[in-house]
């Protein structure tokens, strides 16, 4: 079971609903598991928002917990001040077929579903410094369930998976670590990133976890000396609903990159590798 219980910064009650609840049962496919019932978590200002604007919340989770297959089973909800939405999923995956964040072999590939900078563009569009277009873009991305590429990589041998979620590229990169005497070779010029993204850190936006981003994986990681520091903040940027990075056996990799881009999901990507080359850092970015 899983749980999560957010704030996207959108104005549309029922984007809302769907982006928070695509995040909540992605910590399920991340897991290589099926949803299967979901229970609301809500925290709403009855005195200051419409039961409208809740029901349109309620809707567009609903039309996310359809579509991965699941059900909504009930909820709870209390009065706050400001409106949170997240769901608790209860899911099912096979004992010797689960997916953890670590695990990841040396000479695997690392493939990443799903584009990344989604922070800086909410953060960017507050000031209006974000075309229509790219904000458009940006939804998109988040309001995709992550069943898809999960369901095609139960064909293959997945070593070490996550959803890169709040702590950015980095560091879920660094989870994918953990203990083993890996490092995680991630090309920074290969990384799929959203429309704009990069255009608002070379403008100096940021978000307000960036730097706390940064500091988890501080010496740890290091960085291409001839990346600028406003390209280096893009693995940092906090996701919400953001896809899946996985490691498998690189005799694997084209093969799955060709099945997730047959299936439509045309931003995976590979962004690096698994060595066993003992670094100064244990994620490195070149």
């Amino acid at each position: 079971m899983t749980a999560d219980f957010i704030t996207p910064p959108v104005d549309d009650p029922f984007v809302f609903g769907q982006i928070a609840a695509a995040n909540a049962i992605s910590d399920v496919y991340a897991m290589g598991g099926v949803p299967l019932a979901c229970l609301n978590l809500i925290a709403f200002p009855s005195g200051k928002l419409s039961q409208e604007t809740l029901h349109k919340i309620v809707a567009g989770g609903l039309d996310k917990i359809t579509e991965a297959g699941a059900v909504l089973a009930g909820g709870h909800s209390i009065d706050d001040d400001e409106p949170k939405y997240g769901l608790s999923v209860t899911g099912t995956v096979h004992p010797d077929r689960i997916w953890t964040n670590t695990g990841a072999r040396p000479g695997d590939v690392l493939v990443l579903t799903k584009p990344i900078g989604s922070g800086v563009l909410f953060n960017a569009n507050l000031k209006k410094w974000v075309s229509a277009a790219a904000m458009d873009n940006c939804l998109e991305v988040l309001t995709t369930l992550n069943r898809w590429p999960a369901e095609i990589m139960q064909n293959f041998d997945i070593h070490a998976a996550t959803d890169v979620t709040g702590f950015g590229l980095a560091g879920h990169a660094l989870e994918m670590v953990g203990e083993t005497a890996i490092t995680i070779d991630i090309r920074i010029e290969s990384l799929p990133v959203m429309v704009e993204a990069l255009d608002m850190y070379r403008k100096g936006m940021t978000t307000g976890v960036n730097a706390s981003n940064r500091q988890q994986v501080s010496g740890k990681m290091t960085m291409s000396s001839g990346l600028p520091a406003w390209h280096q903040e893009i693995v940092f940027d906090p996701q919400t609903n953001g896809g899946l990075m996985v490691a498998v056996p690189e005799n694997q990799s084209q093969d799955l990159i060709a099945a997730l881009h047959a299936a439509g999901i045309r931003a995976a990507t590979i962004i690096g590798g698994v060595t066993d080359q003992q670094e100064d850092g244990l994620v490195i970015f070149s």
